[in-house]
């Protein structure tokens, strides 16, 4: 097998690998952006909630203030535990992004790298062209 032939086969090998890695490069980003979606809706759904038991002038007595101020604050540090998983779901899913458009990049320049190879084999196997024969001798003969 010729050396160019051999080289095209790897690449074709290779950008079969770099498409792979792509498509699960594209998982993992959708995947991340899901999470994030579903983490972003809880935020605001805690954060709903929480403000609905905000103290109000219907309290019996003290002890069921400091109940619901318990309540409240319980609350709060969920609403604020799930904006803080939120924000790493937001850092997570773009470091996938860029994650996928690097493999994207790679995919792109192995194909065409392929390509050119492709179509530098195809010229070497190609006739040359041959031009009419020279004369030999000169006008005079």
């Amino acid at each position: 097998m010729l050396p160019e032939a051999a080289r095209l086969r790897r690449l074709l090998r290779l950008e079969k690998v770099r498409a792979i890695a792509k498509r699960n490069a594209a998982t993992e980003a959708a995947e991340a952006e899901g999470t994030l979606a579903q983490l972003e809706a809880l935020v605001s759904r805690t954060s709903a909630l929480a403000s609905g038991y905000r103290p109000g002038p219907a309290l019996p007595d003290g002890m069921a203030l400091r109940h619901l101020g318990a309540f409240v604050g319980g609350l709060d540090r969920v609403v604020a535990a799930t904006r803080g998983d939120a924000e790493q779901a937001r850092r997570i899913a773009d470091r996938k992004q860029q994650e996928l458009a690097r493999a994207e990049r790679s995919r792109v320049a192995v194909e065409d790298r392929a390509e050119a190879s492709r179509r530098a084999l195809e010229q070497g196997r190609q006739q040359p062209v041959l031009g009419a024969r020279r004369a030999v001798g000169t006008d005079l003969e």
